[in-house]
């Protein structure tokens, strides 16, 4: 009994640590693994002794000590309780991506997205890789098959993983690294999961709750002077209508998305062979006529920016010599589509 009680303690304690301490900037793989085994063992203490009032009192008693010697070490520790217990490996995750001081090798880990989607947890341990990925995969199911939940403009997942994106940066933005943590994510998407990327993106920037916004305002910051490449991806690969639930959302975001339209058009050259205006850097390439609708779309959306923009379209069009013949000024030739 007492080696029991001296574990419960152990780890409680290392519960704090993991949610409250900077040494969980050594950890690895390993560590990770061994956090997650007394996590399991707590759970089991919780289910083999929480119909056992003797033994559950003991228990208790030796909470309440552990707690008092945490809250003096840690401010703002939160006590854990005996029922605490039977979600022990919940409140070690929540506590760890919530802890700044948390190495990205790790966060990688915890969102391999590799993993078998049948992967699971042994009642002795288990393989903790690609453990917030199933977790993903398990709520994007509820939000699926819940006939209350209306549908996501985004998919189920983008949507679940924005909001997990919003709460990582919420934890970093006061410690520092969040710029560091995007860049991570941003650097381990290619191809198909950096057209995904840009789903997550405006997830998280569509995520509601009111406590998100400096975490939003961060990753809008981000795109705009850290990541205009990754910026002008999202706004070719995103549905337009869920560009403009952005622009209604996001002042910096409208604005943003509005240089990034003339920065397609800057970029457009007149093909005498195509007779038409194409790209000639923008990667991937926007049509004259996708960029036409971009515009329109967003008049549509935002009157007032559309006359403040139409104007600076018309001073463009007058600096490139004010000609109203097809292919000489592709700011003409937009207001020319747009006017139609």
């Amino acid at each position: 009994m007492e080696s029991a009680l001296r574990n419960l303690s152990s780890s409680v304690e290392l519960l704090a640590v993991a949610a409250h301490s900077g040494a969980v900037a050594q950890w690895d793989d390993h560590s990770l693994s061994t956090a997650f085994d007394w996590a399991r063992y707590c759970e089991h203490l919780f289910s083999r002794f929480h119909n056992n009032p003797a033994v559950r009192g003991a228990m208790e008693e030796q909470l309440q000590l552990t707690n008092g010697r945490l809250r003096a070490a840690f401010p703002g520790y939160t006590e854990v309780s005996f029922s605490d217990l039977s979600r022990c490996q919940h409140h070690l995750l929540i506590g760890l991506l919530n802890n700044p001081k948390l190495p990205i090798s790790i966060v990688k880990l915890l969102f391999d997205s590799n993993t078998p989607a049948d992967s699971v947890h042994s009642a002795g341990g288990g393989d903790v890789s690609g453990l917030c990925s199933r977790i993903i995969r398990c709520k994007s199911a509820c939000k699926v098959l819940s006939p209350l939940t209306p549908p996501s403009a985004v998919g189920a997942d983008a949507e679940v993983q924005g909001g997990l994106l919003m709460e990582r940066l919420g934890a970093l933005i006061t410690h520092g690294g969040a710029e560091h943590f995007l860049d991570s994510v941003l650097r381990g998407c290619e191809g198909a999961a950096a057209e995904h990327f840009c789903l997550v993106i405006a997830a998280a920037l569509l995520t509601t709750t009111n406590s998100e916004t400096a975490s939003q305002d961060v990753l809008l910051d981000w795109l705009r002077k850290k990541q205009p490449s990754t910026l002008q991806r999202t706004c070719s690969a995103l549905p337009t209508a869920l560009l403009m639930d952005l622009v209604k959302e996001h002042l910096k975001f409208r604005d943003a998305y509005c240089d990034v339209l003339k920065k397609w058009a800057s970029d457009m050259e007149y093909s005498i062979s195509d007779g038409e205006w194409v790209q000639s850097r923008t990667n991937p390439p926007v049509s004259f006529q996708k960029l036409a609708e971009h515009f329109q779309a967003l008049f549509e959306t935002c009157p007032s920016l559309g006359d403040d923009v139409e104007k600076e379209l018309n001073a463009l069009k007058i600096s490139d010599g004010d000609f109203d013949v097809r292919g000489l000024s592709v700011w003409g030739d937009l207001l020319s589509e747009l006017h139609k």
